[in-house]
């Protein structure tokens, strides 16, 4: 559904009411429980060799997001965990900058970012505390999303420490690491839901191939009559096909008409600093291809451990 020209009493009415009910219903849903960045240059140049110059005055950067996504491709087929999170830094701020409605959305990645960096965080404190790992255990019927409740803690039991690097605290470097080391610590379930970080990790990697789709189409060019759709267009048919299928029915009609709400061209130009969408094709084109290097890698992973769809 596409808002051109005058608005008819009825699409009046659709967007006085009915926007507000689809808001509420996300916040229902997003409102569930569920950092250091590495260091930034003021421009940064891309591996075309066109340059990204730091934007002034606001908080997304396209030219840091571009660094942090090329600095998590490590070695081979790896991606390395501490810049693939400082990536989402970026894209939560890009998705902030959007307004309230997409913000929504926003807060369920952080809190998962934030979860992934914690359990990181507890593995690192585990390997100092000599030759035992702590280990949390949860409950087998516990709410993951409880990791952020205030409550009393976990009972914990102790496991012999099986170091996943030279140094014993290489569990979350990288991708391939955490999933070796939660799969071998048995914190990983294939039959329920689970706090793990490989499950969360999904998550994540569903709401990113939603950013690349819509980014994609927002660097395509118009159409043969000069035509080009609107944003909130765009990222209602990214979401269709990357993250609707994975929602419930209520969430899935509050989002279409959250995307309503989105703001027009003048905002995404202003974000990377160009005065027209063919001056931002380029610029987004080469954010793309980092984005969709760093999820195929992540698919890979997924893919070979069984991890696609995870409860």
């Amino acid at each position: 559904m596409v808002m051109h020209g005058n608005v008819s009493l009825g699409g009046r009415f659709l967007y006085r009411f009915l926007l507000p009910a689809a808001i509420f219903s996300l916040l229902l849903f997003l409102g569930s429980p569920v950092t250091p960045t590495l260091p930034s240059d003021r421009d940064s140049v891309n591996r075309d060799g066109l340059l990204l110059s730091e934007c002034p005055g606001q908080s997304f950067q396209a030219s840091r997001l571009l660094s942090h996504l090329h600095s998590a491709l490590g070695p081979g087929s790896e991606v390395l965990l501490q810049p693939y999170l400082s990536s989402w830094d970026e894209l939560i701020k890009f998705m902030e900058s959007l307004g309230p409605v997409v913000e929504f959305f926003s807060q369920k990645v952080k809190s998962k970012v934030s979860l992934i960096r914690r359990l990181a965080q507890q593995d690192l404190e585990r390997e100092d505390e000599g030759p035992q790992r702590l280990e949390t255990g949860w409950g087998k019927h516990e709410d993951p999303g409880s990791l952020f409740d205030a409550g009393p803690a976990p009972e914990k039991r102790l496991q012999p420490l099986e170091a996943d690097g030279e140094d014993g605290r290489e569990s979350y470097k990288s991708v391939s690491s955490m999933m070796r080391s939660e799969l071998s610590r048995g914190v990983v379930s294939f039959q329920r839901e689970t706090g793990s970080g490989c499950r969360t990790l999904l998550r994540l990697h569903r709401s990113l191939l939603w950013l690349q789709l819509f980014l994609k189409k927002m660097a395509e060019r118009p159409d043969a009559e000069g035509r080009l759709r609107s944003p909130g267009e765009l990222c209602r048919e990214a979401y269709e096909e990357a993250l609707a299928p994975y929602h419930p029915w209520l969430l899935r009609r509050a989002a279409e008409f959250a995307f309503l709400a989105m703001p027009e061209w003048d905002t995404f130009f202003g974000l990377v600093c160009v005065q027209s969408q063919a001056e931002a094709s380029p610029v987004l084109d080469i954010v793309v291809r980092a984005i969709e290097e760093v999820y195929s890698r992540t698919q890979g992973a997924l893919q070979e451990r069984g991890m696609l769809e995870l409860p």
